[in-house]
């Protein structure tokens, strides 16, 4: 895996954050089709122009936002996507709560769990972004929520925060 591709990515990753996050909290789950931007240039050059893509980017990566994702589970929506040749990869933005480890006792298995978490009163809410590319590299971004009116400042970077939605977004790509 090159190294200036995972910072290409990691790159496409924080802007993706970024984007999402300039529209507040409570945002459905968001997919983005990741294109190299010498690749974008040359299949939509029009597009590229207006939105000021540069094809001297070369392998940066274009982050294009999809249609919402159907209502219902994450798992089966992604399993209705397929990406074409042109996509060098695929991101997901998604709100997440966190829960800490000494809270794994007060939260039951079974379908009630995921209202026990988001009712937890040490659950922080955060804004997880997952990113991959074809050749199997990936990146992601954990954006923790203010708590009691602060700023949202605490930002968590590594390619191993969220494993199996990579993997996951890594079958969209087969």
């Amino acid at each position: 895996m090159s190294t200036p591709s995972v910072g290409l990515l990691e790159t496409a990753t924080a802007e993706i954050e970024s984007h999402v996050g300039a529209a507040g909290w409570g945002q459905r789950p968001s997919v983005f089709a990741l294109v190299r931007a010498d690749r974008f240039g040359q299949d939509e050059p029009e597009t590229a122009a207006q939105l000021g893509i540069d094809a001297a980017l070369g392998d940066a990566f274009v982050p294009i936002e999809q249609e919402p994702l159907p209502d219902g589970p994450l798992d089966e929506a992604l399993a209705q996507i397929a990406w074409p040749d042109s996509v060098a990869g695929c991101a997901l933005s998604q709100e997440i709560v966190i829960l800490p480890p000494s809270a794994d006792a007060d939260v039951p298995d079974g379908p009630e769990s995921l209202t026990a978490a988001a009712n937890h009163p040490d659950r922080r809410e955060a804004r997880l972004v997952v990113a991959v590319l074809r050749e199997g590299v990936t990146a992601a971004v954990l954006r923790l929520r203010g708590t009691d009116g602060a700023e949202d400042s605490e930002l968590l970077t590594g390619p191993d925060l969220a494993p199996n939605l990579a993997d996951a977004l890594l079958t969209t790509l087969r």
